[in-house]
C-alpha cells in the first residue's frame, strides 16, 4: 500500500468538524446559555415590576368647569363632564354639580333631556335632575358637590366636598 492511507468508515478525523461546522457540545452549551439568558432576562422585568410602584392615576378631585356665562351654561341646563363624572346643573337660581355615579352599584348614569331626568343604564334607577331618587334600587339619591366661583369668575366642583341638596350657588 501507500504511505498515505485512508481512514476507516467509522474513525473521524480532525478536518470532519470543519466539513460540518460547529460541534454538537459547542451547539448544546451556546442553547444553553442562550435558554440561562432569556430566563435571566425574564426574571429581572418581574423583579423590576415587583419594585416599582402600582399606582392608579385618577383625575384631580377639584376641576373647574368654565366660566358660567350663558353660551356654556343655558338656564334649566344640564351638562355632563364625562372625565369627572359631574352634571353641573344651571337653574334660575344658580348652579349646582351633581354626581354621575349611581348611588346603587356605581353605574355611569345618563342625563335624559326627553323625560327631564337622570337615569341609570344598567339597574334602572332614575333621578330628578337634582339628585332626588324617582325609582329603582338606587338606596341614597345622587350627592352634591361643592361648587364655587374662583377669583378669576370661573366655576370650581370640588368633589371630595359634599354638601346638601339645597345649596346653589348664586352667580
Amino acid at each position: 500500500m501507500s504511505d498515505t492511507e485512508k481512514p476507516a468508515s467509522g474513525a473521524s478525523s480532525p478536518d470532519a468538524h470543519e466539513k460540518t461546522g460547529i460541534a454538537r457540545r459547542d451547539f448544546l452549551n451556546e442553547v444553553t446559555l442562550g435558554a440561562l439568558a432569556v430566563a435571566g432576562l425574564g426574571s429581572g422585568v418581574v423583579t423590576y415590576q415587583y419594585f416599582s410602584p402600582n399606582v392608579l392615576f385618577e383625575p384631580p378631585t377639584r376641576f373647574r368647569a368654565g366660566i358660567p356665562d350663558l353660551g356654556h351654561y343655558p338656564v334649566n341646563s344640564v351638562t355632563f363632564w364625562q372625565d369627572q363624572q359631574v352634571y353641573i346643573v344651571r337653574t334660575a337660581a344658580g348652579f349646582y354639580a351633581v354626581s354621575a355615579v349611581c348611588t346603587h352599584l356605581g353605574c355611569v348614569t345618563l342625563w335624559k333631556p326627553e323625560a327631564n331626568q337622570i337615569a341609570c343604564p344598567c339597574h334602572g334607577s332614575k333621578f330628578q335632575r337634582d339628585g332626588k331618587k324617582l325609582e329603582g334600587p338606587a338606596p341614597r339619591p345622587l350627592p352634591h358637590f361643592l361648587i364655587t366661583l374662583s377669583p378669576d369668575g370661573e366655576l370650581v366642583v370640588d368633589k371630595m366636598e359634599m354638601i346638601k341638596s339645597d345649596q346653589v350657588l348664586k352667580v
